[in-house]
C-alpha cells in the first residue's frame, strides 16, 4: 500500500471507531444519524455511509428510517474480549484468601460486571473459610438478588462510580431492592455524591448497605480504563463499626493485584486481534 492509501485507511478506521463510541456517549439504544454525527464530530453524510457499511458487517442495525443501534457484531467483539479476561482460578482465588487472612477472617467476595441483563454485578468467587453463610444470616436471595444491584453496597457503588454517566443513569432508574440494609443511599443526589468520594479515594466504605449489621470495604478491579468489577471485604458491624486503615489497604492491594492480572493480558490480546 502507498502512503496515501495507508493514511486513508487509518482515517476510515478512526471514523468507524468514533461512530461506535458515539452510541456509548449517547446512551439509550436507538439513535438517528444526526445525533450520532454530532456525538462523533463528523458530518451527516460521512456517518450515514459508515452506518450503512456497518450494517452489512453486523456492527450496526437499521431500525426504521434513519435510525440505528449497535448490532450483534459489536456484541461478539465484546464477548470475545471478556472471554480472555482472567476467570476464577487458583491464582485469583489465592488473592482473595490472602485478603481474608490479612483482615483476620473477613468474608471476601469478588464481583464482576454481568455481561447481560443491564448494568449489574455478579459474584464469581469468594473466600469465606468454614463460614456457613446461612448461619451468618445470608441467604441465596442476598447473594443473587440484593448484591446484584449496583445501587447497594460498597462493591456496587465502587463499580457504579467508574461507569460512564450514560450507564449510571440506567442504574439510577432501577428500584432499590426491598431487602437492602438501612444504610443504602435512597436519595439519588446523595448516591451520586458518594460516587465522587469513591473515585477520589479509590475505594468505598459501606455501612449496612446491603444487609443489616454488616459493614464493608470495596475497591475496583479495572482493565485499562474500563471497570470490570470489585473486591469486597465484609465484616459484622459489631466487629468492624468502622473500617480501619489496615482493612482499606489490604482491600485496595487485593484489587490492584487482580487488576494487574487483567493488564498482563492486554498485549497478547492486542496481538491476537491483529491490532
Amino acid at each position: 500500500m502507498t502512503g496515501n492509501e495507508i493514511s486513508n485507511s487509518s482515517r476510515l478506521v478512526d471514523r468507524f471507531i468514533r461512530v461506535q463510541k458515539a452510541f456509548g456517549q449517547l446512551g439509550g439504544e436507538v439513535h438517528g444519524t444526526g445525533a450520532i454525527a454530532r456525538a462523533a464530530g463528523l458530518d451527516d453524510s460521512t456517518v450515514s455511509r459508515i452506518l450503512q457499511s456497518g450494517v452489512y458487517g453486523g456492527f450496526f442495525e437499521r431500525i426504521g428510517h434513519g435510525k440505528y443501534r449497535l448490532g450483534v457484531g459489536a456484541v461478539h467483539l465484546g464477548m470475545h474480549a471478556l472471554a480472555h479476561a482472567p476467570a476464577k482460578d487458583d491464582t485469583t482465588h489465592a488473592i482473595l484468601e490472602e485478603l481474608r487472612e490479612a483482615t483476620n477472617g473477613g468474608l471476601v467476595f469478588q464481583y464482576m460486571m454481568a455481561p447481560f441483563g443491564g448494568a449489574q454485578r455478579q459474584c464469581i468467587d469468594m473466600a469465606v473459610g468454614d463460614s456457613d453463610l446461612v448461619e451468618l444470616g445470608m441467604t441465596a436471595l442476598d447473594i443473587l438478588s440484593i448484591t446484584r444491584s449496583l445501587r447497594t453496597g460498597a462493591s456496587g457503588r465502587t463499580i457504579l462510580a467508574y461507569l460512564p454517566a450514560t450507564l449510571q443513569e440506567i442504574v439510577l432508574e432501577d428500584p432499590i431492592p426491598a431487602e437492602a440494609g438501612p444504610g443504602v443511599y435512597r436519595d439519588d443526589k446523595e448516591l451520586l455524591a458518594s460516587l465522587e468520594v469513591v473515585r477520589d479515594r479509590g475505594y468505598a466504605l459501606g455501612y449496612e448497605e446491603c444487609m443489616p449489621l454488616w459493614n464493608s470495604c470495596a475497591a475496583p478491579i479495572v482493565w485499562g480504563e474500563a471497570i470490570m468489577g470489585a473486591v469486597l471485604l465484609l465484616k459484622p458491624a459489631t466487629i468492624m463499626p468502622e473500617a480501619p486503615e489496615s482493612v482499606i489497604e489490604a482491600t485496595t492491594a487485593a484489587a490492584s493485584q487482580l487488576s494487574a492480572k487483567l493488564s498482563h493480558l492486554s498485549e497478547p490480546m492486542a496481538l491476537m486481534l491483529g491490532s
